[in-house]
């Protein structure tokens, strides 16, 4: 299990699907990074030498922004949209959905597990809330 930039990427897979456990590359960019540093893309990643895992990280860390410093770019990213009050950050800030989908339905993913609000309807229950007070 090689070591790219402080991701262990799976041994056993090829290069070009194992390049993709990096944050910040997608198959579009990882055969782009096969391709410059001119290695097999059939090759499974345990199978890579020293200079070729060289030869890759040197490429990544030159040409991408990947990882933590992406990270930390959108999460500064939101936390400006935030700050300046604009409608996007309000909906980052309300853990709503930003981009304009549908929230009468759909929309658990970021709104989270469904909270019943109105009536209770179990007399038993209604009865220990009343009692409680």
């Amino acid at each position: 299990m090689p070591r790219l930039l402080g991701v262990d990427v799976p041994g056993k897979k090829r290069i070009e699907y194992a390049l993709r456990y990096i944050h910040g590359i997608g198959p579009c960019r990882a055969g782009e990074i096969i391709e410059k540093c001119g290695i097999d893309p059939a090759k499974k990643s345990d199978d890579l030498t020293a200079d070729e895992i060289r030869q890759i990280v040197t490429f990544i860390q030159e040409n991408y922004r990947v990882e933590g410093d992406l990270r930390r770019e959108v999460s500064q990213n939101i936390r400006r949209l935030i700050s300046i009050g604009s409608y996007r950050g309000l909906r980052h800030k309300r853990s709503l959905p930003v981009r304009g989908q549908r929230t009468k339905t759909n929309a658990r993913t970021r709104k989270g597990a469904k909270r019943t609000v109105g009536a209770v309807r179990d007399k038993a229950v209604r009865a220990a809330m009343k009692a409680g007070k």
